[in-house]
């Protein structure tokens, strides 16, 4: 094996992933929110 060298490593997929991931958690956090808003208002 070569030796590890800091900054070489392609990490595009890695951002890729991540970048998918925060937008699921923000627009399943806003989906969240809207369904309890309804629920507060049409079950209450």
């Amino acid at each position: 094996m070569s030796e590890y060298q800091m900054g070489t490593m392609d990490i595009s997929q890695h951002r890729a992933s991540y970048a998918g991931f925060m937008a699921m958690t923000k627009y399943g956090s806003i989906a969240v929110i809207i369904l309890l808003a309804l629920l507060a208002i049409f079950v209450a």
